[in-house]
């Protein structure tokens, strides 16, 4: 496996971030000692960036292609979906758009900072990482949640903070709201805890109002 082959698949495929285990399945051949010794090369000579361990960009020169920071919160901590303030915002349910990606994942929580930006990570049980769907973003397909899972998981997150949602500062656009399908919200938000019920309830009242 030599970097002209590599670059050449990497391209094909548009993985512009990859990791070794990506690299194993294109090249099942190749020993994995090998690709972690041309890898760390490759870094050296500029043709890769690592973002994280184990996390690599594709660099390729004269190419205008832009990864989306939807695509690389997806790759950052896997498994993960978009969700929260960055879903919501996306959906224009709220009007400010988050200063981070807020994602949801099975793993801890962390927080990641590199080129793209800041990337914040809540953890939720297996049972609750649910509700997300696979989209085309930017030409990228990207994991996030749909409306009624965002929605879901700001209220369950928001009240794990110690606070109560005030809808009205929040901004909550009422029109899309009263579009959404509120039997999957309290689907959603049994999967947390009463709590969680409680304010989806309160929510639909205020949409109502």
């Amino acid at each position: 496996m030599d970097y002209i082959t590599l670059s050449s698949v990497l391209r094909s495929n548009k993985m512009y971030l990859f990791t070794l285990e990506d690299i194993k399945n294109l090249f099942p051949a190749v020993m994995t000692k090998t690709i972690k010794n041309n890898l760390v090369r490759w870094v050296s000579d500029g043709y890769f960036i690592r973002l994280k361990r184990n996390l690599y960009e594709f660099i390729e020169r004269g190419s205008k292609a832009v990864i989306p920071d939807l695509y690389v919160a997806n790759r950052m901590y896997e498994p993960s979906y978009v969700s929260l303030e960055t879903a919501l915002s996306i959906y224009s349910i709220i009007p400010d758009v988050a200063a981070s990606v807020t994602s949801v994942t099975t793993l801890p929580t962390r927080t990641f900072k590199n080129k793209y930006g800041s990337f914040f990570y809540r953890t939720c049980k297996s049972e609750a990482f649910t509700g997300y769907k696979i989209i085309l973003y930017d030409g990228f397909k990207v994991n996030i949640a749909d409306k009624e899972k965002a929605l879901a998981d700001f209220l369950y997150y928001y009240l794990r903070s110690g606070f109560s949602p005030d809808f009205d500062e929040e901004r909550f656009n009422k029109r899309i709201l009263k579009e959404i399908n509120w039997e999957k919200v309290f689907h959603y938000a049994e999967l947390f805890n009463k709590n969680t019920i409680k304010a989806a309830k309160d929510c639909e009242e205020y949409v109502k109002c």
